[in-house]
């Protein structure tokens, strides 16, 4: 049962990611509001799209890790890869973002997959 649900999380966490670099690539003023910090009309393009590369990137070698290394080496990759969620928090409330959109979106991000992490240490 536990490996069941720390695979099955690890696998919703990266498609969800993957969802969110694209929808940054193919929407990105749309998914920066999401995100928590508007960008401008004129300008951002660049960075906007540099995150949809890294999250997308990031969902990709998850499910790589878990598919073709293992629980262990996917469990290294969740505890590494809770700092960009972690970062993102502090990103929100240092540039205009609501305390709700950094705590509620990115620190639980943050917590779920450091759980993640740990549930797949577990196994």
């Amino acid at each position: 049962m536990l490996t069941t649900i720390a695979y099955g999380l690890a696998i919703v966490l990266n498609l969800f990611i993957i969802f969110i670099g694209a929808r940054f690539l193919l929407v990105p003023h749309a998914s920066a509001a999401g995100y928590g910090v508007p960008a401008k009309k004129d300008g951002d393009a660049a960075y906007l799209t540099i995150k949809g590369l890294r999250d997308f990137s990031y969902g990709v070698l998850g499910l790589v890790l878990l598919a073709f290394v293992g629980a262990q080496a996917e469990a290294w990759f969740m505890l590494v890869v809770a700092l960009a969620p972690l970062g993102d928090t502090v990103i929100v409330l240092r540039h205009g973002g609501t305390k709700a959109v950094a705590f509620g979106i990115h620190f639980a991000t943050a917590v779920v997959v450091l759980i993640n992490a740990a549930l797949l240490f577990a196994i």
